[in-house]
């Protein structure tokens, strides 16, 4: 697998008359390569995946991570470099560099660091942004992508169920977190163990689980506090960063109350919600256009006098945020093989709902990755 997308992205570089391109986005690294390191750029550590069209594949990584590299990598080569000894990774860049015509960069996600001292190497008229060529080429998901995310779907569900059956009055947000968190360890390992044997992925979800309740409802990305949850309150989960199977992410939300609505003017707004996103799905298909199925969801939430919303959906896999986007502007031409996060929401001053959830774009319509109910009587926690 890994080894067919190096030599499709060569016929991409000798399409475009490129010499060598040079990957440093932790993401891309894993598409191509299978490898991934824990630190990366955090502590100033980069790894670079430098693919020639007519040459060898080269990962320059650090010496503390060199092990992994040996066990995880799918590359003709590996190079470690240590912190302070000689030019550290700059050591193999010149000799690669040397002579060639064009270089392509992930212009936007490569580290300052390493992008500054490509530039002291290369004539900037010399480099091109291979973002575009990578982004594309992950857009359409292979078979074992598709089997990932699936398996991140059963994932998102287990937590969501837990989530759900952790709220209750009196009951502190963290404790509905280390609920979620736990099963989808839980089921994540269960996977594993069935599918994957032999892989040393983690099962552990790793991502502060975003959650908001009462009046703290409208903060969009708040994180799971110590606030104790109360009788009436409407409780927002979302799983769109711990949703991560395999490296393999989705978006997944949903909006609950406890007991009852106390507000019951929170129920219309929240039917809006459901509304938008049931209209983006009707158009979910391939051949589709991304920003009319934005457009659909849209205006079902400003014919009913609501502000303008963020973004439907986004393409996910290997990042959170994939190419295209559901958002006027993106023209891409849906196509089976695409995995999409499409959310629906309604945001007020002093009330916000919003349900998501992910799909496969497949030959004639969608799959479903994410489970749980949506509608007004099922939301209700009793």
């Amino acid at each position: 697998m890994f080894s067919d997308r190096l030599n499709t992205l060569r016929n991409r570089l000798a399409e475009g008359h490129i010499d060598v391109a040079l990957i440093t986005d932790d993401d891309s690294v894993y598409y191509f390569t299978g490898y991934y390191d824990y630190l990366h750029m955090e502590f100033g550590r980069p790894t670079i995946l430098i693919v020639p069209r007519d040459g060898k594949s080269l990962l320059i990584t650090p010496g503390i991570d060199y092990n992994m590299a040996r066990k995880m990598a799918c590359v003709d080569r590996i190079e470690s470099w240590n912190d302070g000894m000689g030019k550290e990774w700059r050591e193999e860049i010149p000799t690669i560099l040397k002579d060639v015509n064009s270089v392509a960069l992930e212009t936007e996600l490569m580290p300052p660091a390493v992008r500054n001292y490509i530039n002291t190497l290369v004539d900037t008229d010399n480099i091109s942004d291979i973002t575009a060529t990578i982004s594309d080429m992950r857009m359409i998901k292979s078979a074992e992508e598709l089997q990932l995310a699936r398996h991140a779907g059963e994932v998102a569900t287990a937590m969501m169920n837990a989530g759900r059956e952790a709220i209750s009055a009196g009951v502190a947000e963290y404790e509905v977190a280390l609920a979620t968190s736990a099963a989808g360890t839980r089921k994540a390992s269960e996977l594993l163990n069935q599918y994957y044997a032999g892989s040393s992925m983690s099962p552990n979800t790793h991502f502060l689980q975003i959650m908001a309740s009462g009046r703290e409802i409208t903060l969009t990305h708040h994180r799971a506090s110590t606030r104790v949850m109360q009788s009436g309150e409407p409780v927002f989960l979302c799983f769109c960063g711990m949703t991560n199977f395999h490296r393999f992410k989705l978006g997944f939300d949903r909006t609950f109350w406890i007991n009852e609505i106390a507000d019951e003017s929170q129920a219309a707004v929240y039917q809006v919600a459901v509304d938008s996103q049931a209209a983006a799905l009707r158009l979910l298909k391939p051949g589709a256009i991304a920003e009319d199925i934005h457009a659909a969801y849209a205006e079902v939430i400003q014919s009913a006098g609501y502000d303008y919303p963020f973004r439907c959906g986004r393409g996910t896999g290997f990042s959170f945020l994939e190419k295209p986007q559901l958002v006027f502007g993106d023209k891409t031409v849906l196509q089976a093989g695409m995995v999409f996060a499409v959310d629906g929401s309604v945001c007020t001053d002093d009330f916000r709902a919003q349900v998501g959830d992910s799909f496969i774009i497949t030959d004639n319509g969608y799959e479903a990755l994410t489970m749980h109910p949506k509608s007004i009587n099922d939301v209700i926690i009793h």
